[in-house]
């Protein structure tokens, strides 16, 4: 950690999506590590892993999709190494993919729904966690007790994504410590029970064993997928920051405990009914270990929020609306503190943002694979300063404010994910003509990354010099230059950056 985060850390950021200067990017990229290691360090693997094993996998099988659908952080760690090249987030940076105006449409989607319902679903899991503490403690149970635990679980996530970026790097490193921890020695207990020696009562086969082996790897690969923040997190890093490196301790930080915890989960499905994964784990716990385990619970969930709601709120502001962040954050908290409170008190709600999350993938999936060939075809130039102008005729208005290779190719993105998407709640019907095969990952990341390629170069909307500027407005030069950039409040600042190599 270096000298400029620790005095930083501790105070609120107030930096929006504007431009992070060259003298303010410090640190390494092993710093992404703990940042991402302590929101994976998770109670939720453990029910996504048994999930595996009540669907009728064995246990080789249910390790070998873990072990495979975990490989897509190495996605999310490529998209990351966006943000020290442009120096500003991530929801900037996909102006880059679909417009000005294009931009906006996406990120009411993916920046404050999606965002939103992950709030709402992982507080509510906290929240169940911590108002079944409470009743063990002897306080009476009641609607207004269950609220005041639900609004204190938001109050500490947002307060996290307020002081912001240096916060999360020092506090996280100390978090993924100590949740790894609490959850190695859960792991201990959890071991003890297991039978080794399991197979399913009915070994799936040919087709079934695809359609499971396939919806598996899509639940595991979901997670990763919906991390288009990634950008966010490494924005402060030098501009020469390695690719790899970056690419490299971003998912290493997060395939390491998803791959142990959810194997453990998994694990734990042979002799535990882990249809309610937290009266199982805490039936093979000590008494009073039981609210430490909650504990670790509800922190896990404020490190993973604090995120959410982080990147959440500069989506907010890239959309443009005039916000500073830290009210920004306040207004995404406020949108899924309600829908928690609505899933714990008033409807099973969550059971509708459960079915919702399982088709998210069909556009998450797409809008991941269309940064990673933006990212491939500008070979990672970005210009953080001509991102941040939206005026007509900017180099990223395109066409209307529309980058039309981004758009259609995340339109049939979702469109062969949703045809190949095998759930519960939705079949499509390629995945039902082969049985049930779900391959959305797949299919919607592979027919959106062609068609973002072949449109963009039929449109020659993107430099084959990859300068980081649209075609229509030339290839800026390689000498330092100054420019005038909107910061988050709309002020202009001077900017002098020179262009990376």
């Amino acid at each position: 950690m270096t000298r400029e985060h620790h005095e930083r850390a501790g105070q609120p950021e107030k930096r929006g999506i504007d431009l992070v200067a060259d003298e303010e990017r410090t640190g390494r990229p092993r710093q992404l590590f703990a940042v991402w290691a302590a929101p994976n360090v998770s109670y939720l693997s453990f029910a996504v892993g048994a999930t595996l094993i009540l669907m009728g996998l064995s246990l080789p099988q249910a390790t070998g999709v873990i072990l495979a659908g975990n490989l897509l952080w190495i996605v999310t760690g490529v998209v990351a190494a966006s943000g020290p090249a442009a120096g500003t987030s991530g929801s900037v940076i996909s102006r880059a993919f679909y417009g000005v105006i294009g931009n906006k449409l996406v990120l009411i989607v993916t920046g404050w729904l999606i965002a939103s319902a992950y709030l709402a679903l992982n507080w509510s899991a906290a929240s169940v966690a911590g108002i079944g503490l409470t009743r063990q403690w002897g306080i009476p149970g009641s609607a207004a007790v269950d609220a005041v635990v639900i609004c204190l679980i938001a109050a500490v996530t947002l307060l996290v994504a307020i002081y912001g970026y240096a916060t999360i790097v020092r506090l996280y490193a100390a978090l993924s410590v100590l949740l790894t921890l609490v959850f190695v020695v859960v792991t201990g207990y959890v071991l003890g029970a297991v039978d080794w020696s399991y197979a399913p009562e009915a070994p799936l086969h040919g087709t079934a064993l695809a359609a499971a082996l396939g919806a598996g790897f899509t639940l595991i690969g979901s997670t990763a997928l919906s991390y288009s923040n990634s950008p966010d997190l490494a924005r402060y890093l030098p501009r020469t920051s390695s690719l790899p490196a970056i690419a490299g301790w971003t998912a290493f930080g997060a395939y390491l405990p998803s791959v142990v915890f959810t194997s453990v989960g998994a694990l734990a499905a042979t002799t535990l009914d882990m249809a309610d994964p937290q009266a199982a784990l805490e039936s093979v716990l000590p008494g009073w270990f039981i609210p430490v385990f909650v504990i670790a619970v509800v922190l896990n969930t404020v490190a993973n929020n604090g995120m959410t709601a982080y990147s959440a709120s500069l989506s907010i502001q890239s959309v443009g609306v005039r916000l500073a962040r830290i009210p920004a954050v306040l207004v995404i908290g406020a949108i899924g503190t309600a829908m928690t409170l609505y899933a714990i008190l008033v409807f099973d709600f969550l059971t509708s943002v459960n079915t919702m999350l399982q088709l998210v993938v069909a556009l998450t999936g797409p809008a991941m694979a269309i940064a990673v060939t933006d990212l491939a075809l500008r070979r990672n130039r970005y210009r953080g300063e001509l991102l941040l102008r939206q005026e007509r005729g900017g180099p990223y208005w395109y066409r209307g404010g529309l980058h039309w290779a981004g758009l259609l190719a995340l339109l049939a993105g979702c469109l062969a994910s949703v045809m190949w998407v095998g759930t519960t709640f939705w079949t499509g019907p390629l995945a039902m003509a082969m049985g049930g095969v779900d391959l959305a990952i797949p299919a919607g990341m592979g027919v959106a990354a062609l068609v973002y390629w072949g449109v963009a170069r039929a449109l020659g909307s993107i430099p084959r010099a990859g300068d980081g500027g649209s075609a229509s407005e030339g290839s800026p030069d390689d000498r330092p230059h100054h420019s005038t950039s909107h910061d988050s409040n709309g002020k202009g600042s001077n900017l002098c950056t020179p262009t990376s190599s």
